[in-house]
Parts: structure tokens; sequence; C-alpha cells
């Protein structure tokens, strides 16, 4: 283990924190940045379980609420509502996630150009849903009917695709659905719970024979550094989005992303 090994996973840690829960990638930020750093973890299993870091951030910002609905759920049937609706959101993920584990790892992790042209289009895909005059049907997260839950979980399924943004997907879906803005983000982040720990788990089956000492003392910087950055994020997010939409997200993820085909280009020039 190298300074650099060490400076790359505090950096990209940091990244983790700050994009996972906004609709730019934090898959797609971690792999592009990784790739022009020359970070490259063993089984890609850095990339996916620090993201654990990020979720003990949100559990830490809404551990008081979610403690009321578990405390609620024997007595009331809106907590067990929306308990149901959140695992009905998590399957698709954790079934499409099993099965096609190895093609995602093997392929579209290692194809940094596929992300540069997912974050340009679903940049462009955020800017045109932010200006459209959609109607807000569904404005709390616990009241969403159990179809709206399911069919969000299927776009969930789109992150698959490095670039496209787990947060992004469901956000764009949860909106075109009828929800508002605030709440779109809001269930994202729900979802990202079970969602994150799931992938993390399943990481930790697949890779922990061939991870060393160093590649979990890095993975374990990066889980601090992602869980600080992210707790900053989680606290503002929903503020920034009910006032001022997704459209400074839809930029970012097209500069990005074209940056990030430029730097391609320029290095195998």
């Amino acid at each position: 283990m190298t300074t650099d090994s060490i400076v790359g996973a505090l950096v990209l840690g940091i990244i983790e924190g700050l994009t996972e829960f906004i609709p730019v990638s934090s898959t797609g930020h971690l792999l592009l940045i990784g790739h022009f750093i020359g970070f490259k973890s063993e089984g890609r299993a850095f990339e996916v379980m620090i993201q654990l870091g990020a979720i003990a951030a949100i559990l830490s910002v809404y551990f008081t609420r979610l403690t009321r609905i578990a405390v609620a759920l024997p007595t009331s049937a809106k907590a067990r509502h929306f308990t149901i609706g959140v695992l009905l959101a998590f399957l698709p993920a954790a079934a499409i996630g099993a099965l096609a584990y190895d093609f995602i790892k093997a392929v579209l992790f290692e194809t940094p150009a596929l992300v540069c042209v997912t974050l340009i289009f679903g940049g462009i895909i955020m800017l045109l849903v932010d200006k459209m005059p959609l109607q807000a049907r569904y404005t709390n997260v616990e009241d969403y009917p159990l179809s709206l839950y399911i069919k969000i979980g299927f776009a969930q399924c789109m992150a698959m695709i490095p670039g496209v943004s787990r947060s992004g997907a469901t956000i764009v879906a949860s909106l075109l659905m009828g929800t508002d803005k605030r709440s779109a983000a809001e269930f994202s982040f729900f979802l990202a719970m079970p969602t994150m720990v799931g992938a993390f788990v399943f990481d930790f089956l697949k890779n922990k024979d061939a991870l060393g000492q160093d590649d979990w003392t890095l993975i374990i910087i990066g889980l601090v550094s992602s869980f600080i950055a992210g707790f900053f994020v989680v606290r503002s997010l929903l503020d920034y989005v009910s006032k001022h939409g997704f459209a400074l997200f839809g930029w970012w993820r097209i500069i990005v992303g074209g940056l990030g085909l430029l730097g391609l280009i320029l290095t195998q020039s």
C-alpha cells in the first residue's frame, strides 16, 4: 500500500459521499476518476463497498424517523405500507444485480467511455424533465401507492449501467409518475438503504477471500470519508431541490461526461 493509494482512497471516499445521493452517478465518478489517477481495487470491491459509508450517513440523519416507523410497524398500517413499499422497490435491483453481477463488474465497470456517454445522456434527460410542467399527485413518500414503489424499483435497475445514477433513475421515474421533487429525492434516500447494504454484503461475499489487509485498509478509509461527506449532502439536498430543482445536476453530468470523453481521447492519442 502506497501513499498514492491512501490519498486515492481518501479522495474517492469523499467523492462517493458527495455524489451518492445527488443524481450524478457516484459509481460513474469513482470509475472515471479512478481510471485517470490509476486507482483500481481488487474485484472493484472498493467502489461498491465504500458506499456503505454514505448509507451510514443517511441512517444517522434519518435515525429518528426510521425508529418511529419501526416502532409503529405492529400497530400502524401506514408504517407497514411504507416498509413493504421500500422492500418491493428494492427487489428488482437485488435480483438483476445478482444475476448480472459478473457482466457488470467485468464489462460495464471497465468501459470508461460508456460512463461518459451515460453521464451526458442522463444529464440531457434530467434537464428536459426538470423543465416539464409536471403535476405532482404524491408528496409524501409514506403514502405512495404500492404500484408506484414497484415501478420506481424497476427504474432503479437502469443504474446497473455505471453513469446512469441510482438516485437519478429513481428521481426521474418518480417525477414522471407524479411525485413532487422533494419526495422523489427523499424516496431515493430510503431506497438507497437496502440497495446499498445489499450490494455491500453481496460484494463482500464475492470478494472476501481475495481482499488482503491493504485492500481492507483502503476500504475503511473510503468508508469513513464517504460517511463524513455524505452526512452534509443529505442534510442539505432536500431543501436545495425543493427550491431549485435538478438542472444543476443535469449540467454537472454533461460537463463531467464531456471532460471525461476529452480526457480519454487525449490519453489514447
